[in-house]
């Protein structure tokens, strides 16, 4: 196979990081052991390198660590507890109150909507999405662990104002990392040729 930027960076050695990337989840994770700030400033400044469409950045990062993660624990319990009404579940909330703690920084995703660049929503969105991938890579890369979760109180926009997130911006969830425990299993993905129409003529 011929080779391209010689000398600049590694293709093998970034086709393995991509393809090493895992969620590896909080019970997953060493309690107990937090991670070095500078590290997650790290995977930060990476996650600002995103693609951003008028260079936007909307990417929006809120972290938690130590004592922090308490606040985001008792913030989120108690929101769910006073929205769920009739479809409370008590390991619901139990478990809001127990994943922030299990790991050692949690950093809520947000996406800021700049209307004076009338860039689509979904863009925005997509340009967050990249973030969120460049913190995935960069955990891998320190041999970390983490993973992106949806959950929660991610689509309550009573919780917009705590994340310091207005009315038409939005909260994308909730990236944990730590030190891993137990690793992920090996992944493995369907073939891409089956996913690929290629049109040369």
């Amino acid at each position: 196979m011929e080779k391209f930027n010689e000398g600049h960076f590694d293709p093998e050695q970034t086709n393995s990081l991509i393809r090493s990337r895992r969620s590896v989840f909080t019970d997953q994770l060493l309690s107990g052991k937090p991670v070095p700030d500078d590290v997650i400033w790290q995977l930060l400044d990476n996650a600002n390198w995103a693609p951003t469409h008028k260079r936007t950045e909307p990417w929006r990062f809120t972290v938690f660590s130590g004592a922090g993660r308490q606040k985001l624990a008792d913030f989120q319990a108690s929101l769910y507890r006073e929205t769920a009404v009739e479809k409370f579940k008590e390991d619901k909330y139990q478990k809001l109150l127990k994943t922030p703690l299990a790991c050692s920084h949690v950093i809520a995703i947000g996406m800021k909507r700049n209307e004076q660049a009338n860039i689509p929503e979904i863009e925005e969105i997509a340009a967050v999405a990249c973030a969120v991938q460049n913190i995935y890579l960069s955990t891998t890369a320190y041999g970390l662990g983490g993973y992106w979760s949806t959950g929660g109180i991610t689509y309550n926009d009573r919780a917009k104002p705590f994340f310091g997130l207005e009315k038409n911006d939005r909260l994308m969830g909730f990236f944990y990392i730590g030190y891993v425990q137990i690793p992920s299993v090996p992944g493995s993905r369907g073939a891409v040729k089956d996913k690929t129409v290629w049109v040369k003529d």
